[in-house]
């Protein structure tokens, strides 16, 4: 497998676990240094408040709700994210229309292309 997400540190906010399990597998076969999961927002604004991230994986809706709070504190932070969702882009509000879109299901290459395309290439000697 591609380790072209060594050492890299990625959010995960999925709700279904089993989503969850596949993502943070793919993960970690790619080389990820950490893997923090969140199912609710609630959880994935703490881990956001406590911890570092290179990047994100964010489904718009979380137990019925709409994902934008997570979104925002990330952005905050400076941290780049991709929407995963099921439902049509479309359905994405305006104000994050701008952010790349991982549409479900989605082949595992597709996944490590996009959180490649937001990242910029670790320097070597990088210990972040």
């Amino acid at each position: 497998m591609d380790k072209s997400l060594s050492s890299r540190r990625i959010l995960v906010v999925e709700d279904e676990m089993l989503n969850l399990a596949m993502l943070e597998d793919i993960l970690t076969e790619a080389g990820c240094e950490s893997v923090a999961a969140a199912a609710t927002i609630d959880q994935a604004i703490d881990l956001i408040d406590e911890r570092v991230f290179d990047a994100a994986l964010l489904d718009i809706k979380l137990r019925g709700k709409h994902g934008y709070a997570v979104a925002d504190a990330l952005a905050a932070r400076g941290v780049p994210f991709v929407f995963v969702t099921g439902n049509s882009v479309r359905d994405i509000e305006d104000g994050y229309r701008d952010r790349p879109v991982l549409r479900k299901p989605f082949k595992q290459e597709k996944l490590i292309n996009a959180l490649t395309g937001l990242l910029p290439p670790r320097q070597t000697g990088d210990n972040q």
